[in-house]
């Protein structure tokens, strides 16, 4: 029976037999044959080896495919579990999966790894490729591969097989005369892999994620297409070490962290100031397009959470209270922490009777929310337990979606462009396999959403199935100064809640309607944003958001009372600043200054006392612009405007 094979290019190519991947390859090109490094048969990618027995749309992936990277990286997880075993007889591998830029592996060892092996395991890797020793992909019965593992010692890998199906085929790969458990898919051979790789770091992990296991070893690597990418991703990392917000953030003195709250920050007065600056510009921004201000409780019944379904759902996630029950002290009420602020906000829109008249209604907040981060998973300020959303929801009708998902399209660009960023891209989370509704309240939500990005000129992409049960979702990234994305704004349709918490309003026709609830947010964690914030500007903030905007530096003691007048008609005009005394000479103040990145420096010596001017001095510039103070006062307030009052 003839096998139709359609291409990329809408071609069809028949053969007679079941067909592999390199078969196809082959029958296009020598070229092609020799760069094929997999394929891809409706969308799946498999081993360039399987046979193909049925029509099916075919796409050969090579090194310049979006899942060479994939593949590449999954092979240098063998290469590196082949390598270790090598060179450290007696140790188990476990798992060992690609990951975001590349890859790790988990070994049962009795002595602990160090970084000083991985020279010697990054050489043992290099020789396995050079070997270029083919792999091969193996069937076994179910136990015979659990007798194989155990008489080898794998015992994690016996027990991987022992936890599938009786009928489960296992699948087995080969390289050389090594062989490791796998699903694949795999390249041909060792040498596809190449040596851009690196290994990176070492971590602890326990088996299976599971506190209650072992600790194993994890060691991490990278792996990238050749050595030009390997260089410009190491690159790229060191200039993210230098920009780290942990790091910034304590040289600048902006805010630290401590075991006795972890998870939790500690502002100081430097790194509020830029907290309270980024917030009010976001709430004059919503305030502009009609939402309403509300502010919440912290700590609700659980049965508040029962209703919305978070309990159930998110319940692990939440910080639980009991609290005495004075009715029946043997039965503790349960509370919990909000982590979100949706359930709440219903609750204000239940109350009094509200009319399709006053809709769509904007509420917005910007809600503390608590949610119970493992420990490792913790980083600064970007994954913390303790965060504030610049959050809201809107409750509209379903045929007002489109309209409000285009505005808010509009107010996420205008925000982040005021903030630096450009949207680096969209993302539709279109309807998951199990959900609610008909397919056609998804067929039109989904629409409204679409419109609404073409409307707004924002290209999109789909993330298919992505979606929360009861609706579509909009995902907006970012990209920062050295390159890296960030999901940060997300645009959420709900029909769930409002029917779950029984919110309705009365419509034209003088019954009630279930309203559509629109969860949204701009920058998301405010926490989170600021982190990224300190490493997109490396600290280096722009003056409207800047800690501390200026500095007045003495020459000489004898200008001091002329200083703390310049520092007082800086203050009066708004701006946060400060004053430098001390009798240090003046290179060394603006040294100091320079190093915790204060925008501007305006320096006063006996001259400039007498004619009440003053020298301004830019960070990172070295020239001096003499200005009278009024007109150096008037000048610094307009340029430390925040973006949206400029435009007044």
């Amino acid at each position: 029976m003839a096998v139709n094979i359609k291409l990329p290019d809408n071609s069809v190519k028949s053969f007679p037999n079941p067909v592999s991947g390199f078969d196809i390859a082959a029958s296009i090109g020598e070229g092609l044959a020799k760069a094929a490094l997999a394929v891809k048969t409706d969308g799946t990618l498999h081993d360039l080896t399987d046979s193909i027995d049925k029509d099916c749309s075919v796409e050969i992936v090579t090194g310049k495919s979006p899942e060479a990277l994939e593949l590449i990286r999954h092979d240098a997880a063998h290469i590196l579990a082949q390598s270790v075993q090598e060179l450290f007889p007696g140790t188990q591998v476990t798992i060992g999966p690609n990951v975001e830029n590349g890859f790790y592996y988990d070994f049962a060892r009795e002595k602990p790894f160090s970084t000083d092996d991985f020279p010697a395991i990054e050489a043992k890797m290099r020789e396995i490729v050079k070997r270029d020793e083919k792999i091969v992909r193996e069937e076994w019965n179910r136990n015979d591969a659990i007798k194989y593992f155990l008489n080898k010692g794998e015992k994690y890998k016996a027990e991987i097989i022992q936890d599938l199906p009786e009928d489960t085929v296992i699948t087995v790969y080969r390289q050389g005369e090594w062989l490791d458990l796998c699903r694949g898919p795999h390249m041909t051979s060792t040498g596809k892999t190449g040596i851009a790789f690196k290994l990176m770091k070492l971590a602890g992990a326990y088996w299976r994620g599971d506190s209650n296991n072992a600790v194993l070893q994890r060691i991490y690597g990278t792996a990238w297409r050749n050595e030009k990418e390997l260089s410009d991703y190491l690159t790229a990392l060191e200039e993210a070490e230098k920009r780290d917000h942990r790091k910034i953030g304590l040289e600048l003195d902006l805010f630290h962290m401590q075991d006795n709250a972890a998870g939790s920050v500690y502002w100081h007065p430097k790194g509020w100031s830029m907290y309270r600056a980024l917030e009010n510009y976001v709430r004059r921004c919503v305030d502009r397009e009609g939402y309403v201000e509300v502010h919440t409780p912290q700590l609700f019944d659980s049965s508040l959470f029962k209703a919305s379904g978070h309990w159930d759902v998110y319940g692990d996630n939440m910080f639980k209270i009991a609290v005495k029950n004075e009715a029946d002290p043997d039965k503790p009420v349960m509370m919990g922490v909000k982590p979100m602020n949706c359930p709440a906000h219903v609750q204000i829109f239940k109350q009094g009777i509200k009319s399709y008249r006053d809709l769509p209604l904007r509420m917005a907040e910007f809600g503390c929310c608590h949610r119970n981060e493992a420990h490792g998973a913790m980083h600064g300020l970007i994954r913390v337990r303790q965060f504030v959303q610049d959050d809201a929801h809107i409750f509209c009708a379903e045929n007002q979606v489109q309209s409000e998902a285009l505005a808010f399209c509009k107010l996420l660009q205008n925000i982040y462009t005021d903030l630096g960023f450009e949207v680096a891209r969209v993302r539709l989370a279109d309807r998951p396999p199990e959900r609610i509704g008909s397919d056609e309240e998804w067929d039109r939500a989904e629409a409204a959403l679409a419109d609404a990005l073409k409307a707004a000129e924002l290209e999109y992409d789909i993330n298919k199935g992505d979606g929360a049960f009861y609706g579509p979702k909009l995902e907006f990234y970012l990209r920062d100064a050295i390159g890296r994305e960030w999901q940060c704004g997300t645009f959420q349709v709900d029909p769930n809640m409002p029917a779950r918490l029984d919110a309705w309003y009365v419509g034209e026709d003088g019954q009630k309607h279930r309203p559509i609830m629109l969860h949204r947010a701009v920058l998301g964690s405010m926490h989170r944003f600021i982190g990224i914030l300190i490493e997109h500007y490396a600290g280096k903030f722009p003056l409207w958001l800047a800690p501390v905007q200026a500095v007045v530096c003495t020459i000489t003691d004898q200008a001091n009372p002329y200083a703390q007048k310049v520092y007082q008609a800086l203050y009066d005009a708004g701006l946060r600043v400060e004053a430098d005394v001390r009798a240090e000479k003046i290179n060394a103040k603006i040294r100091d200054h320079s190093l915790q990145k204060i925008p501007l420096m305006l320096v006063v010596g006996k001259n400039e006392s007498e004619k009440e001017t003053v020298a301004l001095r830019r960070l990172g510039g070295e020239a001096q612009e003499i200005m009278p103070l009024s007109e150096a006062v008037r000048k610094i307030a307009e340029e430390a405007l925040p973006p949206d009052l400029k435009r007044k």
